[in-house]
């Protein structure tokens, strides 16, 4: 399918997950947007994750479409297109980080000088040199974050999905890491950037506010103020929260 710069590199339409015969997305429609930091917010179960694996094909849905780049998710085509920074540690601990590094750039079809210029620039970017011979498995929680990331950008993916990336680390390294994801979306790279901390998502160009597998808001952070009559994300997320048709059953039942 041909596309347009303009177009939306990420399409979702009547999204729904079922899992155990619980609704985890419930007929989620958006998009995400090429050039954007698209941010995923709320708190911890509402689906975000689930949403995300659905995004890189690996979480089967129950109805809907989703497409990326035109393509169905999951399709062999966007293997090298997307980069995926899960929460959990998805490299081998066994291995040292450029022998990790290189692994992974090869899957990606990366080659000899281009893989090793690559990985030069990443370790760089991310602030990972003078590890490059250390063992995966040795790293603090905040390194192998740092390492995730770096697998996620080896392959200059069109689209970056990434899960708390920020957990655990320090302010400095935080506001480094931001720095780094909007010179990406300047560049033209897509983002969707999933967090429970709200003051993240004022980081963010576009948000996606989420409770229950559905969304309480899709907007911008300023937007979602003006929307709310609040001065800040957090006390927004709250009073959308409890316009929702969740939040009003629950104050009833107080």
């Amino acid at each position: 399918m041909d596309m347009s710069a303009s177009d939306p590199l990420v399409r979702a339409n009547g999204l729904v997950v079922r899992r155990g015969g619980r609704v985890i997305l419930d007929e989620l429609t958006f998009d995400v947007a090429r050039g954007r930091i698209t941010g995923l917010l709320g708190p911890s179960g509402c689906g975000k994750t689930t949403l995300m694996r659905t995004l890189v094909g690996v979480q089967t849905i129950a109805a809907g479409q989703v497409t990326l780049l035109g393509l169905p998710a999951g399709h062999p085509k966007l293997r090298a297109r997307i980069g995926y920074a899960t929460q959990e540690s998805a490299v081998y601990s066994d291995l040292t980080l450029i022998e990790n590094l290189r692994y992974f750039g090869t899957v990606l079809g990366l080659r000899k000088r281009q893989l090793a210029e690559v990985i030069t620039a990443t370790v760089g970017e991310l602030d990972l040199t003078g590890l490059e011979g250390r063992v995966v498995g040795t790293f603090s929680g905040g390194q192998l974050a740092r390492v995730g990331l770096a697998v996620a950008l080896l392959g200059n993916p069109d689209l970056l999905v990434l899960d708390e990336p920020t957990v655990g680390l320090d302010p400095v390294l935080r506001r480094d890491l931001w720095a780094m994801f909007h010179r990406l979306a300047a560049a033209g790279t897509a983002l969707l950037v999933s967090s429970h901390v709200m003051d993240e998502a004022a980081r963010c160009d576009y948000l996606l506010f989420m409770r229950d597998g559905r969304f309480l808001a899709e907007a911008t952070p300023a937007e979602v103020l003006r929307r709310t009559g609040t001065t800040d994300l957090e006390a927004a997320f709250l009073s959308l929260a409890a316009s929702s048709p969740a939040g009003q059953r629950e104050g009833a039942g107080r």
